[in-house]
């Protein structure tokens, strides 16, 4: 094979460190940026970028027909991001030779829209804090203008609500011409008089005209979906203004899937009985990452000839707990190897306290997913102390949901020690006394209900597996009467 075509291969430690810095991603939106911008000086540029953290800064299109709400959700968007609102009204209030030509060529000339579009975002404001654009743009062939001109969304919001809905809201719209607050008849009146006093009745409010629009947006709608596929979704607009706002902002605050190099650390968490062997296998069967499962890892061990494994097989074969520093020293020397290093890993079984966990973390085996499988106490019982194993085969059964296929099978059926209801009750309880330190050491852990179907189960950790985590800029946010 040619040594060219060879993939690149990265040595465990970069992969680690880059991977706990967020390395890969950052070059990669770095070199987005870049290529978009097609600054004079890229070095500056990107210096300029790093200093401002201005990497990941929000660049929004808010879309949808006359009366979605478009201007209410912006102003909503740029006060919790802090970015700048963008509009076509706001545009024509710069001064500038290409506003003054704009205004003469406003219906025909798209390509000045665009020029002047590219002008406003290429400002200190845009870059560093980001953009919310409101209603533009309204056609593909603009859309597709602002692409050639570098000019990418990271998120677009399309507002939906029917026609009908959308006509009385117009009726009633009127406009503070002092604020450009949009307020209602019906939904939202001010409660000051004085700001009542000065409201006028907004354009274009009319039956005719706003059937009219709907119609033009109608018609511009599937190009600009398709344009947007990608990076757009749906936000049903006939709903009260804070829940429309909640979810925009849960949108908008989503990281898209990328494709910079990603080695998986998963550890699944949870009490006997909740599935985490059965997930662990279909996770790394599907992703070709390694199973890591700390029994299977001592027994294996203990199989061996060595000196290692002569000493816990004793403790082993008694069912006596193999010691933290034994059982440790065996788990990170296995987590060490290529195979892990390089394609990554699926631990469970391990660590079952806070001190080895911590022990852990700091050898460097830090997850990067974390689950708990979470379900009651008493499914972990039905679950696990009706099950019983084939001497023979090696099949697994279930009394209740997988018996034996036939008497002479059923007569042979062995019952582990460990999963009599006595033995279960002593690790579930050991269980629920480390759970509190283990839930504070992994605090941005994803919590699953274990008592549902496991393929749900499955298709939920592999959402959060593919998909990066969230925005560290993002933070929680919750409705009130002032937003």
């Amino acid at each position: 094979m040619d040594a060219t075509a060879k993939p690149l291969r990265i040595p465990p430690e970069m992969r680690i460190y880059a991977d706990q810095h967020g390395i890969f991603d950052l070059i990669q939106a770095m070199m987005k940026r870049l290529l978009m911008e097609k600054p004079e000086d890229p070095i500056e540029y990107l210096i300029d970028l790093l200093k401002n953290n201005s990497i990941e800064v929000p660049r929004i299109f808010v879309l949808g027909p006359p009366a979605s709400g478009k201007r209410t959700v912006v102003k909503q968007l740029c006060k919790h991001l802090g970015a700048t609102r963008i509009s076509t009204e706001s545009l024509l209030r710069e001064e500038s030779d290409l506003v003054k030509e704009a205004l003469e060529y406003k219906a025909n000339q798209s390509m000045l829209w665009i020029n002047l579009v590219q002008q406003r975002l290429s400002k200190k404001d845009c870059i560093k804090r980001g953009w919310v654009f409101e209603g533009f743009p309204k056609t593909r062939e603009q859309a597709f203008r602002l692409q050639a001109a570098g000019i990418a969304p990271e998120h677009v919001v399309l507002l939906d609500a029917p026609d009908t809905v959308l006509i009385e809201r117009n009726l009633g719209k009127r406009i503070d011409p002092v604020t450009g607050d949009v307020y209602h008849t019906s939904f939202d009146w001010p409660s000051s008089e004085h700001v009542e006093k000065r409201l006028v009745e907004a354009d274009g409010i009319w039956e005719s005209e706003t059937v009219a629009g709907l119609l033009e947006y109608q018609r511009n709608l599937k190009g600009l979906e398709s344009t947007y596929s990608t990076v757009s979704r749906v936000i049903n607009a006939d709903q009260t203004s804070i829940d429309v706002f909640s979810q925009v902002l849960t949108f908008v605050l989503s990281r898209h899937r990328s494709v910079a190099p990603h080695t998986p650390r998963i550890l699944l968490h949870g009490p006997p009985g909740s599935g985490k062997s059965l997930q662990a296998a279909l996770i790394a069967q599907k992703y070709n990452i390694v199973n890591i499962c700390c029994g299977q890892v001592l027994k294996a061990v203990a199989a061996d000839e060595t000196s290692q494994g002569e000493l816990i097989k004793p403790g082993l074969e008694t069912g006596q707990q193999v010691p933290d520093s034994t059982v440790l020293k065996i788990l990170t020397e296995r987590l060490s190897r290529l195979d892990c290093t390089t394609r990554g890993w699926v631990l469970h079984g391990c660590p079952r306290n806070l001190e080895q966990a911590e022990k852990l973390n700091s050898a460097g085996f830090t997850p990067n997913r974390v689950f708990f499988l979470d379900m009651p106490d008493e499914v972990a019982v039905e679950r696990v102390t009706f099950r019983m194993t084939d001497p023979v085969t090696g099949q697994r059964y279930h009394s209740l949901y997988k018996a034996a296929p036939s008497q002479q099978i059923q007569d042979r059926l062995q019952v582990n020690p460990r999963d009599s209801a006595e033995s279960l009750q002593r690790r579930l309880d050991l269980y629920r006394t480390n759970l509190p330190e283990l839930q504070e050491l992994y605090s941005d852990a994803i919590y699953v209900n274990a008592d549902q179907d496991p393929h749900a189960i499955f298709e939920l950790l592999e959402s959060h597996i593919v998909n990066r985590l969230p925005n560290p800029l993002s933070h929680r946010w919750t409705p009130s009467p002032s937003d």
